[in-house]
């Protein structure tokens, strides 16, 4: 699939199908760099927090600043991954909706499969966390497995609810 004239010395390489995929993949790019950074960096090795050169962790309010510093940034990062991939569907050949809704759709259920896998591995059976610690934690985690269901389903009818496009024949 080329959408221009090939590049000399590529044959059926396209320069107009680079140049819609530079935006797309410098966007996850630095989306999966800031994630790498801030779980290796900040979470992991616990080498540095966003600000903790501004607030040293020297008391637990400093310690708060920097985990919402940290939260803040894995945000951001987030953002740029959900940005990237939408510039990516928009850069396909033939953009289709449909595309962009299967994808949105399977996205949301995998979401829910991670709320319903992680929440009885880690908070029934493991018991490392809950979703709140404080009291009614049951119910916080019963929920959280709830929404899980929830997103599982409502991604799954809309990725399957999405037109699909027969295959052409090549």
């Amino acid at each position: 699939m080329t959408t221009g004239p090939p590049r000399a010395g590529r044959p059926g390489r396209s320069t107009a199908g680079t140049d819609a995929l530079r935006a797309p993949g410098l966007l996850l790019g630095l989306g999966l760099g800031g994630f790498v950074d801030g779980i290796l960096l900040h979470e992991l090795l616990n080498w540095h927090h966003m600000l903790s050169s501004w607030y040293p962790l020297t008391s637990p309010r400093r310690v708060r600043i920097n985990m919402v510093g940290d939260g803040l940034f894995h945000a951001l990062c987030w953002l740029l991954v959900v940005a990237g991939i939408v510039l990516l569907v928009r850069a396909m050949p033939r953009p289709e909706p449909a595309v962009g809704r299967r994808i949105f759709g399977w996205t949301v259920a995998g979401w829910g499969l991670f709320n319903i896998i992680e929440g009885i591995i880690d908070h029934f059976i493991l018991r490392v966390h809950h979703v709140h610690p404080q009291s009614h934690r049951l119910a916080y985690d019963v929920g959280f497995l709830a929404l899980g269901a929830v997103l599982t389903v409502a991604g799954w009818a809309l990725a399957r609810r999405a037109p699909h496009r027969p295959k052409r024949a090549r």
